[in-house]
C-alpha cells in the first residue's frame, strides 16, 4: 500500500485514552436497564438480553490475566471517518492483554462473515491504518444479518476460527442486526459474544447512553470548510446562490452543526418542517423572502444549506412516502422492478391512495420517478438521488420570476447547485474522532474480554478532556423499540433526530434572521491536526451546545 507525506506523519499519532482504560481495568456494573419503548415486545423478543445494566470501566491496582481468545470484527455500512481506529484500539488492547490473542477481519461487511471472507488482522497490517480514513483496510457492505440461515453461516466459521466474539462496527441499523444477533446466539448457548460500536457520521445514533456517533465530528468539519470555501468565493463573486445539499439521510444533525459551523444565510431543519406542517410551498417562500430582502440590499449572492432527508419530512410527502414503503415491499412491485423508471411510475399511480397519488402528480416527473423506485437495503427510500438542492432553485426561481414581472423584485438570480456527501465519508479523522474510535475499540474489547454480550462500546463525557472520558458499555436492547419498516413491525434502535428544543437547535434558531440578512459567514478552513489545543481537539458545536 502507497503511503502519502501525511499519512506518514499521522501513523505516528498516538490517540489519547481515558484514564479508564489505561492500564488494569475493573468492571462497575449499574441497575439492570429497559428499552426506550415498547418494553413488552422488545423483553419478549430479546429475553436473554434484555435489561443487563449499564457498565464503566474504572482504573483498578488488580492485575488480571485473560485466557486466549479470537475475535472476529466487521465494518457495516457506509464509511465513517475513525472506523480503522477502532480496529486498531481493538487490537491493540486484545494483544495487550493477551499477546496469543488473536483478530480476524471479515470481508466487506456482514456479508464477509456469511460467506465465510475473511483474513487475519495483525498489528504489521493496522500500522498501515492508523489514524486514517476510509474503511478500506478490510471493506464494508450492507448485508442485513437477520435470518436463521444468516446466523447459523456466521456460527460456522467462528467455531473453525475458533472465535469467541464478533466485534459489529456501524450505524442503527447494522446495530439492530448485532443485537439479534447476540440474542440468537445466547438463545442457542454458542458461546460467541456480540459487541456494537456506535457508527454513522449522520449523527443520528445517538442517546443518554451515546453523546455522538463517530465520523460525524470529521464529516461536519470537512463539509464546513467546503461550505466556508463556497461562501468566500460568493462574498468575492457576488453574484451566484448556492445551494448545498448535506449527507444525513433521517436527520439534520449535519445541517445543523455545519450551520453553527459558518453562519450561512439559510439552513432547512427537516424536525421544524415536520413540527411546523410546512408545505413545500412554506420552504420555498421563506427561501424567496431572503433572497429578495438581500437583493433590496444590493446582494445577489447567498448560501442555503439543505438536509438530504429534507423531502421525507415535508407531512405530504411523508404520507406518500410510508405508503410507498408499505406498496414497494410487496411481491407484486418487486415483479416490476425490471420496467422502466417511467413505467414503475405509472403502475406506483395506479395503486396508491387518492391524496397522495395527488401529491405525486403534483411533484416534478424526475422527482417522482425517483420517490417510486426501489428501496435501498433497508427499505428506505434513496433520498441521496433526489435532487432536493435543485427542486428548491427551481421552484424559488420560478416565484422569483413573478414577482419580477409584478415589479416587486429587482434583484438577479443565479444558482449553483451542490451535494457534500462522500467527500466527508472517508476523511482522514480529525484528533477529535482519532481519539474517540480508538477508545471505543479499546472499550469493545474490554467488554468481550469480561465476557459480556449484546453491548454496545460507549465513551461519554467527551466535551472534556479525552484523559476524563468515561468509558463503557450499553445494552443495545435499552435503545430499542418497534417501528414498522417494509409493511411490518420490527425491532429496532431508535433513531435519534434534532430537539427544537435542544441547546443546538435554540442557538442556530436565535441567530437565523441576523444571518439571512446580513453577511456574517464564517470561514472555518481545512481541519487542523496539529497546533493549539483549542483549535485541533475542539468537539462539534453541538456537543459543546449540548453539555454547557
Amino acid at each position: 500500500m502507497k503511503i502519502s507525506s501525511l499519512q506518514k506523519a499521522r501513523a505516528a499519532y498516538q490517540p489519547k485514552l481515558p484514564l479508564g482504560l489505561r492500564n488494569n481495568v475493573e468492571i462497575k456494573a449499574g441497575e439492570p436497564t429497559q428499552s426506550v419503548g415498547n418494553q413488552e415486545e422488545i423483553k419478549a423478543l430479546f429475553p436473554n438480553t434484555y435489561g443487563l445494566p449499564l457498565v464503566e470501566f474504572v482504573p483498578t491496582e488488580e492485575v488480571k490475566h485473560y485466557d486466549t481468545l479470537n475475535v472476529g470484527v466487521i465494518l457495516s455500512g457506509g464509511q465513517a471517518p475513525g472506523g480503522h481506529n477502532v480496529i486498531c484500539g481493538l487490537l491493540d488492547e486484545l494483544k495487550k492483554q493477551n499477546p496469543n490473542n488473536k483478530l480476524y477481519g471479515f470481508l466487506m461487511g456482514p456479508g464477509g462473515l456469511v460467506d465465510h471472507n475473511y483474513k487475519e488482522l495483525t498489528t504489521e497490517l493496522i500500522d498501515e491504518y492508523r489514524n486514517t480514513g476510509g474503511f478500506d483496510m478490510i471493506g464494508s457492505g450492507r448485508t442485513k444479518l437477520e435470518t436463521v440461515e444468516q446466523f447459523d453461516a456466521g456460527y460456522e466459521i467462528c467455531k473453525k476460527l475458533g472465535i469467541k466474539a464478533l466485534v459489529i462496527i456501524g450505524g442503527d441499523d447494522s446495530n439492530t442486526n448485532a443485537c439479534m444477533l447476540a440474542e440468537y446466539y445466547a438463545q442457542k448457548q454458542a458461546g460467541i459474544a456480540v459487541i456494537g460500536c456506535p457508527k454513522t457520521i449522520d449523527g443520528d445514533l445517538k442517546n443518554s447512553q451515546i453523546e455522538t456517533s463517530f465520523g460525524f465530528d470529521t464529516a461536519c468539519k470537512t463539509y464546513s470548510e467546503l461550505i466556508g470555501n463556497i461562501q468566500r468565493d460568493a462574498n468575492s463573486a457576488r453574484k451566484y446562490w448556492h445551494f448545498i445539499k448535506l449527507m444525513g439521510r433521517s436527520a439534520s444533525h449535519i445541517a445543523l452543526e455545519c450551520a453553527l459551523q459558518t453562519r450561512p444565510n439559510v439552513a432547512i431543519v427537516s424536525e421544524e418542517v415536520e413540527a411546523k406542517q410546512l408545505t413545500l410551498d412554506h420552504i420555498v417562500d421563506s427561501i424567496v423572502d431572503v433572497v429578495a430582502n438581500r437583493a433590496n440590499d444590493g446582494n445577489n449572492f447567498g448560501t442555503v444549506l439543505i438536509p438530504e432527508g429534507l423531502i421525507e419530512f415535508v407531512p405530504s410527502i411523508k404520507s406518500l412516502i410510508s405508503e410507498l414503503n408499505d406498496l414497494l415491499s410487496t411481491d407484486e412491485a418487486r415483479a416490476i422492478s425490471t420496467l422502466s423508471a417511467d413505467e414503475q411510475l405509472d403502475w406506483t399511480l395506479q395503486h396508491v391512495s387518492e391524496a397522495n397519488k395527488q401529491t405525486l402528480e403534483s411533484l416534478p416527473r424526475a422527482v417522482a420517478k425517483q420517490l417510486a423506485l426501489e428501496r435501498d437495503p433497508h427499505g428506505n427510500v434513496q433520498v441521496s438521488l433526489i435532487e432536493t438542492e435543485k427542486l428548491l432553485s427551481e421552484m424559488v426561481a420560478g416565484k422569483l420570476a413573478k414577482l419580477k414581472a409584478a415589479g416587486s423584485y429587482k434583484g438577479k438570480f443565479s444558482p449553483l447547485h451542490h451535494f457534500f456527501g462522500y467527500e466527508g465519508r472517508c476523511a482522514a479523522p480529525s484528533n477529535f474522532d482519532a481519539d474517540y474510535c480508538y477508545a471505543l475499540g479499546t472499550s469493545a474489547a474490554q467488554l468481550v474480554l469480561n465476557g459480556k454480550t449484546g453491548y454496545m462500546a460507549i465513551v461519554k463525557n467527551t466535551t472534556a478532556p479525552a484523559a476524563e472520558w468515561i468509558a463503557g458499555g450499553v445494552p443495545i436492547t435499552m435503545m430499542m423499540n418497534m417501528e414498522r419498516r417494509n409493511g411490518k413491525m420490527k425491532p429496532v434502535i431508535k433513531k435519534a433526530l434534532v430537539e427544537l428544543d435542544g441547546a443546538p437547535f435554540k442557538e442556530f434558531a436565535k441567530n437565523r434572521e441576523t444571518w439571512a440578512k446580513e453577511t456574517c459567514y464564517l470561514y472555518p478552513g481545512p481541519i487542523q491536526y496539529w497546533g493549539p489545543t483549542e483549535v485541533c481537539d475542539t468537539t462539534t458545536k453541538t456537543l459543546a451546545l449540548e453539555q454547557q
